[in-house]
């Protein structure tokens, strides 16, 4: 079984925010980078699969030169390869054809990517190389086991959970469910010496239209001072409910 786990270079949710030129591009000073959080949950039950079952694990992502020391960690993690598209992450669109391109011809089994990045938070990209690629497609997805070519799969939908039956090749659009937070691994120092020995192979980006672009980014308004009510003043409480917090 052959696994391809799509890792995002995201900020560090400590990391502090900022943004430059007018407010329209992220500002990279000083910012600690990382995999993607859901990509890691989707990485981490890959090894599973590679341990158990004896699948193949490759790593991919679509960035520059900065984004290679956090694929360097997923091989540190236990990832056999890794393959860095040279381009810049311009939209998902973009990603998701560039992506599509190294399945089809990789001939991957499954393709696990988070269901959404924790920088942009678009939910585009798995469902978009489904499309592309005319692949089964689960998202939101907390569980999965493989037999053969036979998938079963759980996933969150609104008001509960959903359990499903698909058959491979398939795409995943995984979450925290997929491994616990108790089981992701942090990488030892044999496994930071044998990443530096593991294939990282560099793909030109084909051909692709960007549909959507970043024209200004702004932070959320600060929070304002509490208010503190007397007791007794229910009228004053009511009327700020009412007119300032507009909750009643």
């Amino acid at each position: 079984m052959k696994i391809l786990v799509c890792i995002s270079h995201v900020p560090d949710t400590t990391s502090k925010i900022n943004f430059v030129n007018g407010d329209s591009e992220f500002d990279t000073n000083g910012v600690q980078y990382v995999i993607n959080p859901n990509d890691e949950f989707g990485l981490t039950r890959a090894i599973w699969f590679q341990e158990q079952q004896g699948a193949t694990v490759t790593v991919v992502n679509v960035g520059g030169p900065d984004t290679e020391p956090t694929l360097r960690k997923a091989l540190a993690i236990g990832a056999n390869e890794a393959i860095r598209i040279n381009a810049t992450p311009t939209d998902g669109f973009f990603v998701a054809k560039q992506l599509a391109e190294v399945i089809k011809n990789g001939g991957y089994d499954i393709v696990i990517a988070g269901k959404e990045s924790l920088d942009y938070n678009g939910g585009m990209v798995p469902g978009m190389i489904a499309g592309i690629l005319g692949y089964n497609f689960l998202n939101s997805c907390t569980n999965l086991t493989v037999d053969g070519t036979n998938v079963k799969a759980v996933r969150e939908i609104d008001g509960g959970k959903e359990t499903v039956a698909t058959t491979l090749p398939l795409i995943i659009g995984g979450q925290k469910g997929l491994v616990e937070e108790k089981d992701l691994r942090i990488p030892n120092m044999r496994g930071i010496m044998t990443a530096r020995t593991k294939a990282l192979t560099i793909l030109e980006p084909v051909e692709a239209t960007v549909n959507t672009k970043a024209v200004k980014f702004e932070k959320p308004a600060p929070k304002s001072a509490v208010k503190l009510i007397a007791a007794d003043n229910l009228d004053e409480l009511i009327n700020l409910l009412h007119n300032e917090a507009k909750v009643i």
